[in-house]
């Protein structure tokens, strides 16, 4: 099967006036059509950073220092910015922010922004736009009178779905969903989840799932990419990670062990020493060695390659390749 989304050697630095934050650094991985890849990691470890960076839209000061990104075959890095507005975002690859308020602006209607979004990349009739719009709000479960109703009208869930709505009504087939059940309850959280396994067989998608929660992505995702201070640290299928065998990355180890399991006793839950480096000057040789508890000294000196240890499982450690 050929990849919908194939990421070489992707590097992207945020320049700053202390030096560059290596934010997204030497990464690669695949997606094939209608998978879910989980993006996890600590707060600061690149998950956001590597969604804008795929959806061509780096935060500024971020600069691509190469790489290339494939989207059926053909990389948008190259391409000129009208030609990734109108060809390629929104129409092959689409976003679901962190935080949909802040992603709908305040004075203006729901209906108007959503509008805004559709006539930027298709020409059609007012009428027939609305029409368009009120039946992608039926397709996440809001009715077509939310298109007269500003942001503040909306609760949490609501305005989520709005956003979702949005993302898709353009009909790309990769949709990034950066931690989209954030700041929801746990009800509203399970309606969301819920609705995006609706639409995902519905409409065939593809997607990245950013999120904390190592519960919530065991529920989403077909396979797991954990990262680790703007590198990848281990991939594999969820079947690899969660299984009986184990994750093969402490840091992955180390994740897993700090979640609460529902069905045995944990007497204390456990946690990662220290704090992620600064991505200006990273610690010499694997990133992890200075909080890692299996720690060598080959761990110090040299930077492990990200390699596979068995069929579809990578993993970047020196302690997995038996270390020298």
């Amino acid at each position: 099967m050929e990849s919908l989304l194939l990421v070489e050697n992707l590097k992207m630095y945020y320049h700053t006036s202390k030096g560059a934050v290596r934010a997204i650094d030497d990464i690669s991985f695949n997606l094939y059509p209608g998978e879910t890849i989980g993006l996890a990691g600590e707060s600061g470890c690149g998950k956001t950073s590597l969604g804008t960076s795929l959806l061509r839209m780096p935060t500024p000061p971020g600069r691509y220092e190469g790489g290339r990104i494939l989207i059926n075959g053909t990389d948008i890095l190259p391409m000129a910015d009208k030609d990734v507005r109108k060809k390629v975002r929104w129409t092959q690859i689409a976003m679901v922010f962190q935080g949909a308020m802040n992603c709908l602006t305040p004075v203006y209607t729901i209906g108007r922004q959503m509008m805004e979004t559709l006539q930027e990349h298709q020409t059609m009739e007012k009428n027939e736009a609305e029409e368009l719009i009120k039946e992608y709000l039926n397709h996440v479960g809001l009715p077509a009178e939310v298109m007269n109703r500003y942001p503040h009208e909306l609760s949490g869930g609501m305005k989520q779905r709005v956003i979702i709505a949005t993302a898709l009504f353009l009909k790309p087939k990769l949709v990034i969903l950066d931690e989209p059940t954030t700041a929801l309850d746990v009800i509203v959280q399970a309606q969301i989840i819920n609705l995006l396994k609706k639409l995902k067989q519905q409409f065939d998608l593809s997607f990245i799932f950013i999120t904390h929660d190592l519960a919530l992505e065991a529920e989403v995702s077909d396979r797991m990419c954990v990262m680790y201070a703007g590198k990848i640290v281990e991939l594999g299928s969820n079947e690899q990670i969660y299984g009986k065998q184990g994750p093969a990355h402490p840091y992955t180890e180390k994740l897993l062990l700090a979640t609460p399991r529902l069905h045995q006793e944990v007497e204390n839950l456990q946690y990662i020493p220290g704090t992620p480096p600064d991505l200006i000057n990273p610690p010499k040789g694997c990133r992890f060695n200075p909080r890692c508890h299996r720690v060598m000294d080959i761990c110090r000196e040299e930077e492990p390659p990200l390699v596979e240890i068995e069929s579809g499982h990578f993993v970047a450690c020196w302690h997995c390749k038996g270390g020298k």
